[in-house]
């Protein structure tokens, strides 16, 4: 007598993930321009210098891969601000040629040195007083293309008012929805990278402090960089440490609370999470239904404890509509998520010595 199996639910659950993998890849990759909605108009400079370290290769006519390099690269951008641009948008055309009033656009690139990426650092620091001494680093997560990441710096920088200098620390994902395995590697192999980049930055004349905000997977690498940091007696990066902010961390919530058993005492850590987030959802599936640290229900007494026993901030951004059928990019889209980033960015140096301590607090964004 012929049995017929019925598919098991591991299975079931995977044939959904390779589903919302297909339709990840087709709203997500090859960056083209974002489209949010509930914006406001926000007036803008017209350039913004980005410095750039990355463990991407470059070839010879200094064009950015996406494979690994066995050694960081430096580089220096000038980005366009469209004079129309709108909080939380990258204004991309959709068809047709680009335009500097209408769309973000890439007008130069320098080629650096390591002595050269930190006298161009330290010259734009020089003679700023206050918060404008700052920097801000941001580390991209899975997914996401060179010109995505320059783009999106750009835009967060513009739209919470920092006035520092922008820096990006890009690691060579391939841009693919199906490439997460090969992303987690490259992301794995660019720790000691942004350890390096980070202590140097600590070192360096003029700087203020050193804020970090790091995206998905892009989390994942910014807590393992910081807890080699620590281990190696550099955790507050010469006394420059600032806020390191966690949007939609892909990270496990057990591998989260070692990682900050280490970061916790020389970072003020907040993270920017939400129960609706269908990539990480996804990426708990893949991982065996583990739950991600930015996929937190909130409302769920047994993990909103979990979280609070950490003592760290969380800025609940589920239910929160930017037309992102994912919900993944809402801490760079949505208004309210941005200025939460620009508060904690201009907080001026003494308060945040005074708050570095604090219990858990959750917020909500709506």
């Amino acid at each position: 007598m012929n049995m017929i199996r019925q598919p098991s639910s591991h299975l079931i659950k995977l044939s959904i993930v390779g589903i919302a993998l297909m339709m990840l890849s087709g709203c997500m990759s090859g960056f083209t321009g974002t489209r949010f909605t509930d914006t406001a108009e926000v007036k803008t400079g017209d350039v913004m210098p980005i410095f750039i370290a990355t463990s991407r290769k470059m070839n010879g006519d200094g064009s950015v891969t996406a494979e690994l390099s066995s050694t960081t690269n430096y580089l220096m951008n000038l980005i366009n601000i469209p004079k129309n641009h709108k909080t939380g948008q990258i204004e991309r055309p959709s068809f047709g040629s680009e335009s500097r009033n209408s769309h973000f656009t890439f007008l130069s690139q320098r080629v650096l040195d390591h002595d050269r990426f930190r006298a161009e650092i330290s010259a734009q620091l020089s003679g700023r007083v206050g918060t404008a001494r700052d920097i801000l680093v941001y580390v991209h997560g899975f997914n996401t293309g060179y010109d995505e990441a320059r783009f999106r710096l750009a835009q967060i920088a513009t739209d919470s008012g920092f006035t520092g200098v922008p820096v990006l620390f890009t690691w060579p994902s391939q841009n693919r929805a199906f490439a997460y395995g090969a992303d987690k590697d490259n992301a794995t192999a660019s720790r000691d990278d942004l350890t390096t980049v980070l202590s140097e930055l600590g070192t360096m004349p003029g700087v203020g402090r050193i804020h970090i905000l790091a995206h998905s997977m892009g989390t994942w690498l910014t807590m393992e960089a910081l807890r080699e940091s620590a281990i190696g007696g550099r955790g507050d990066l010469s006394g420059r440490l600032g806020e390191v902010m966690l949007a939609a961390p892909d990270i496990d919530l057990a591998v989260f609370k070692q990682q900050y058993a280490r970061v916790g005492p020389f970072a003020r850590v907040s993270i920017f999470a939400a129960a609706d987030d269908k990539a990480l959802n996804i990426s708990s599936v893949l991982a065996g239904d583990r739950q991600r640290v930015g996929a937190l229900d909130l409302n769920d007494k047994a993990q909103r404890d979990e979280i609070a026993k950490l003592g760290v901030r969380v800025y609940d951004l589920s239910n929160t509509d930017t037309g992102d059928f994912f919900r993944h990019g809402t801490f760079a889209a949505a208004p309210a998520a941005i200025r939460a980033i620009g508060a904690q960015l201009a907080m001026p140096p003494d308060d945040a010595r005074q708050a570095q301590a604090f219990e858990a607090q959750i917020f909500e964004t709506q």
